[in-house]
């Protein structure tokens, strides 16, 4: 017990450090190629911080853990937004593009209920097992290359629009610096997953339990620790963009990648409350940016509660 809580701390240090190092960097990718923030938090930012959630995923799909899969994306989802958003606005008021309240948000929109659409077959049909099919996860596959097709028109539309900054690194730096971070986000992640997971399967904690919390919130950490930084440092749209991408990136790549190319996603123990709050979390986002075009402290604070609120009965529940 003593080596998984110094583990833990040592994870924690690796996911901060990281977090610092890999939000200079990509901000300093984009300065250099004169890419929209927006675009680098969508894209580097997002991808490289969901990479805990699409390993544990492959790996739970692997050895049958479905539960663990589900639980792994709609925690992180719910925390993303709820919690990292929550405390980020808290930290500093974020102004948010007014094309990322009009399509990027939708877009998150969009997935969560194609997800809970295609999870829930027993909506449709009482006698069905709920599952995510090869077929759904290719499905999910598709719409995901849509939304990448998306952000390549924006890249190209937006390159050399973006305000003519100094890079803090040369590309080279930047790309090195993004790199280091990436890495000690991922190896801290990993560090706090696998020593919570064992500690709260030595205290018998049911597997839905364990991927709807300890799971989804380590597998979040990079996202926690790299918005709030960026936050910090005043980089509005990779601290959103992180957040809006790696939602995204979850459910297309993290589930559709093991149900196309694994096999079928058992939906198991999941009830509608789990999905219906991932949804909602994201129409939350867009109501709270829709008219003042920022997430400030009440905003951070309404989130917040909702999270509690949720969280507080998945506890009591399980």
């Amino acid at each position: 017990m003593v080596v998984d809580i110094l583990l833990l701390v040592l994870g924690f240090i690796l996911l901060i450090k990281g977090a610092d190092f890999f939000v200079d960097g990509a901000s300093s990718i984009a300065q250099n190629l004169k890419i929209p923030k927006i675009i680098i938090g969508l894209t580097i930012v997002a991808f490289g911080t969901s990479a805990p959630e699409l390993a544990v995923s492959i790996k739970a799909n692997l050895s049958g853990s479905s539960d663990i899969v589900i639980g792994n994306v709609v925690g992180s989802n719910i925390m993303n937004i709820l919690l990292i958003l929550g405390i980020s606005s808290i930290f500093s008021s974020m102004r948010v593009k007014d094309s990322t309240v009009k399509k990027e948000i939708p877009f998150t929109i969009l997935f969560s209920t194609m997800l809970m659409v295609l999870a829930f077959d027993n909506m449709f049909d009482k006698n069905v097992t709920n599952m995510i099919t090869r077929t759904d996860g290719i499905v999910i596959l598709l719409f995901f290359a849509i939304f990448i097709y998306y952000l390549v028109t924006v890249m190209k539309r937006d390159r050399n629009k973006e305000v003519d900054e100094k890079p803090k690194f040369n590309i080279f730096y930047s790309i090195l610096f993004t790199i280091i971070g990436l890495v000690g986000i991922v190896i801290g992640s990993n560090l706090v997953v696998d020593n919570a997971v064992e500690i709260a399967r030595i205290l018998h904690i049911s597997e839905k339990m364990i991927s709807l919390t300890i799971v989804a919130f380590g597998t979040s950490l990079p996202e926690l620790v790299t918005s709030v930084q960026a936050a910090r440092k005043g980089e509005n749209d990779i601290a959103i963009g992180n957040i809006i991408g790696s939602n995204i990136f979850n459910i297309g790549v993290v589930v559709g990648i093991p149900a196309a190319f694994i096999g079928s996603i058992t939906v198991g123990n999941f009830n509608y409350l789990d999905m219906i709050t991932m949804i909602v979390s994201a129409i939350l986002l867009f109501i709270l940016t829709f008219r003042k075009r920022k997430l400030d402290r009440t905003a951070g604070i309404v989130m917040l509660m909702i999270f509690a609120a949720y969280y507080t009965f998945v506890v009591i529940g399980g």
